[in-house]
């Protein structure tokens, strides 16, 4: 297992800050021992629609615990509809590797869904008919100098993946390389995949999926994991809440504290 993350305990923990936060937690699949769970509300009038998951690559546990932390905060707002995925990938997590225990790399496998753990994700979204917002996933890179993220969008607020950039950067550095994963990047900011080319990309990340059939805007946040595990999980926690409040910003005048 990571050594920052036993699946089971993990999941108890959540599913006890979910029960006192006021969601349900849903099953909607299983991978092999572990159950695959997300935290939802049901608000009359949401203004907002966010798809939130973490831990796809089982070595990369400051997500999970970013979103654990901010449960137990009581921090989700009640007015908005979450749909929290915090473990996607529970027995790489467990084993602690990026794959699952069937040795597939989940984020590379939303276009075929060869693996389990994929096909119950894209089932449950298929079945809930869901259009969000946003849909936000928190990584982790191993070989990154700093924060960046992932921006695909149709539309969006201009300077919403600089404005992230911006509230992170007291807390992480951000990795302001000319090139990130093969893609070009300006100051942390990524944006790849233009709807036209989605049919020449030949293994799809979640978000990617995200993107052709439930969102209008992705973000992918991703911390390098080279840095003490309780930086990381905070660059995400400010990260998440940024974004939020960014995206609330035309529904309502007051915002959360970060």
């Amino acid at each position: 297992m990571s050594a920052d993350l036993a699946p089971h305990d993990f999941l108890r923990r959540f599913v006890s800050a979910a029960d006192a936060a006021g969601f349900r937690v849903v099953q909607y699949g299983q991978a092999d021992e572990f159950p695959l769970l997300v935290a939802e509300n049901s608000p009359a009038s949401p203004r907002l629609g966010i798809h939130l998951s973490a831990g796809i690559h089982g070595d990369e546990p400051a997500g999970s615990l970013a979103l654990l932390t901010l449960m137990q905060q009581g921090w989700f707002d009640a007015g908005i509809a979450w749909h929290i995925f915090p473990l996607l990938n529970p027995t790489g997590m467990d084993s602690g590797t990026r794959e699952n225990r069937a040795g597939l790399d989940l984020n590379r496998d939303y276009r075929h869904a060869a693996a389990e753990e994929t096909r119950a994700h894209q089932n449950w979204l298929a079945h809930t008919r869901r259009r969000y917002d946003a849909a936000l996933a928190l990584h982790e890179d191993w070989e990154s100098r700093g924060f960046y993220l992932y921006e695909v969008r149709e539309s969006a607020e201009p300077d919403l993946g600089y404005a992230i950039l911006q509230a992170v950067e007291p807390f992480l550095p951000i990795d302001r390389s000319p090139e990130i994963d093969g893609f070009p990047a300006r100051d942390g900011l990524l944006r790849p995949h233009a709807d036209a080319s989605l049919a020449t990309v030949e293994q799809w990340p979640e978000q990617l999926f995200l993107r052709q059939s439930h969102t209008a805007l992705s973000l992918t946040f991703e911390t390098p994991s080279a840095f003490p595990l309780p930086r990381r999980v905070l660059g995400h926690i400010v990260a998440v809440k940024t974004a939020v409040n960014r995206l609330l910003a035309p529904h309502i005048e007051d915002t959360f504290d970060i």
